[in-house]
């Protein structure tokens, strides 16, 4: 039986301002290339919640101001309940840069109305103001959220070292969620507390571009091997992939920004 993937893309046209877009390429052929079938399905204006309930994994990506009041006007009533229930149900996801902002309480921009979020991670999110210097440039931090860190040292055999590029005017402020790692280089969620991100039950949040997933392919494998182990009620074991070039980046980029 060949094992199949349906990756949910939140709102594809609206929520894809700095190619987080790369992040569903990656999932697709990461897990075509392990013969697995997959769909990507569009969660958009025209989809109905139910679409929002039959996806094995979550994408979400960065948007401008008024991108992101035009998706929370539709991202409401039934379809905020689907994603809710599906985070709540350890669907696994990434989010990036806007996506967290959204699922938040509030995002504050630096000019207009407070946006209220959906309150699915405990955090909020304040533009400082016009003047204000965005976060901009490389981002490394190291993944300390678990049981999120322990799996990735599982599959990896190394500590899980995430690059990254930033680019947000906002700046996130954490409740009782806990964040995603610990920054060594950058600003993170805020440049004052020295986090990055946020997790909650199997969904990772990040400022994190690059996009995220074809820098820190395992990342992905974890989102994969989530997914379908969730969807099959079964252990999986993913074949091997030739990541030779992605670490030769990522050791390169390291070793740059040391």
């Amino acid at each position: 039986m060949t094992m199949e993937l349906r990756i949910g893309w939140l709102y594809p046209t609206l929520m894809s301002t700095y190619g987080d877009r790369g992040n569903v390429i990656c999932l697709q052929r990461r897990a075509q290339w392990r013969g697995f079938s997959v769909e990507i399905v569009a969660l958009d204006q025209p989809a109905e919640a139910s679409a929002f309930r039959q996806v094995d994994v979550i994408v979400g990506g960065g948007a401008q101001d008024r991108q992101q009041e035009i998706v929370m006007r539709d991202l409401r009533g039934a379809k905020a309940e689907a994603l809710r229930e599906q985070l709540e149900a350890n669907t696994p996801g990434v989010f990036t840069c806007g996506s967290p902002q959204l699922l938040g309480h509030y995002y504050e921009p630096a000019q207009g109305q407070r946006i209220e979020g959906l309150g699915l991670l405990d955090l909020v999110s304040k533009h400082p103001g016009p003047q204000a210097k965005r976060c901009i440039g490389n981002v490394v931090f190291e993944i300390t959220a678990e049981p999120l860190a322990q799996e990735l040292r599982a599959l990896t055999g190394e500590s899980p070292i995430v690059i990254g590029f930033e680019n947000h005017g906002g700046r996130t402020y954490l409740q009782s969620v806990a964040p995603l790692g610990k920054v060594s280089k950058g600003y993170g969620n805020n440049g004052e507390d020295g986090y990055e991100g946020a997790f909650y039950r199997q969904a990772i949040a990040t400022y994190a571009h690059g996009p995220l997933l074809p820098k820190n392919p395992f990342i992905a494998d974890w989102l994969l091997k989530k997914a379908l182990e969730r969807k099959y009620q079964t252990e999986v074991a993913l074949a091997p992939l030739e990541d030779q070039l992605a670490n030769q980046a990522r050791a390169a980029m390291l070793k740059r920004l040391e």
